[in-house]
């Protein structure tokens, strides 16, 4: 198989505008993020792919490779699918551009549900934590997922799911990590296909699969990513980074 990694990287995010090119020792945050995909070494190659100039020349002038967007896009899927149309590859990570600390222990867990899938039953994969704790669950931020027997989703929310009528029932909940594997005609047809009413209301990209009926195959993992949304964030991420 063919595996690449896609960062789709908007340069105006709405809660930090221009996150992915500020400075995170010595190097802009999507940079960092690029190397450390490339790093992981799980890759036949890696793409950043933009609707920027700025983003565009950041990581071409360093020696990455990337893409520029033809298209606008409300959804990474939606950017990535238009870059890998033409590319000749069996399955696209997607990694965050907002993740300087991408390691790939749980890109590793996610790629490996494609290994023995000889029969092609999984369209795309993805993580997912368990969470005990009450603020957690009911934080609507705080994407949750719910499986079948053979761990295929059934549904996604940023609502409680499910709804704890019986609090003796001894139920799980988990919370979903967004690094997602897919294969290539998954993406394509996702891009063909209309946003629903599920995925316009949750607004959540992934609910747009199952609608179409593709299968979700979910992998349980300790892993806890470290997103750089806020001004905030950006500050803890420097105080990681001289701790290293």
């Amino acid at each position: 198989m063919k595996i690449i990694a896609v960062i789709p990287a908007r340069y105006a995010s709405t809660r930090f505008p221009a996150k992915l090119m500020q400075d995170l020792g010595g190097k802009t945050v999507i940079l960092r993020t690029y190397e450390a995909a490339v790093s992981t070494n799980l890759f036949d190659d890696v793409f950043v792919v933009t609707d920027s100039d700025l983003i565009f020349d950041e990581i071409v002038s360093n020696g990455g490779k990337a893409i520029m967007s033809i298209k606008e896009h409300e959804s990474g899927s939606d950017r990535i699918a238009e870059a890998v149309a033409n590319l000749n590859v069996d399955i696209v990570v997607n990694v965050q551009g907002d993740e300087p600390f991408t390691e790939a222990g749980p890109l590793e867990q996610v790629l490996s549900v494609f290994k023995n899938d000889q029969d092609k039953k999984i369209d795309l994969a993805s993580l997912m934590r368990e969470i005990k704790n009450e603020d957690e669950i009911n934080n609507p931020n705080n994407v949750k997922v719910v499986v079948d027997q053979s761990q295929f989703a059934l549904y996604f929310s940023r609502s409680v799911i499910p709804y704890p009528r019986d609090a003796a029932a001894g139920v799980r909940y988990f919370q979903h990590i967004g690094i997602y594997a897919f294969r290539k005609q998954a993406l394509l047809d996702f891009y063909s296909l209309p946003m629903k009413s599920l995925e316009a209301s949750e607004k959540l990209e992934q609910l747009r699969y199952l609608e179409f009926g593709k299968r979700i195959k979910m992998v349980e993992t300790t892993h806890v990513g470290i997103g750089i949304d806020t001004a905030e964030d950006l500050e803890r991420a420097r105080a990681m980074l001289r701790d290293i």
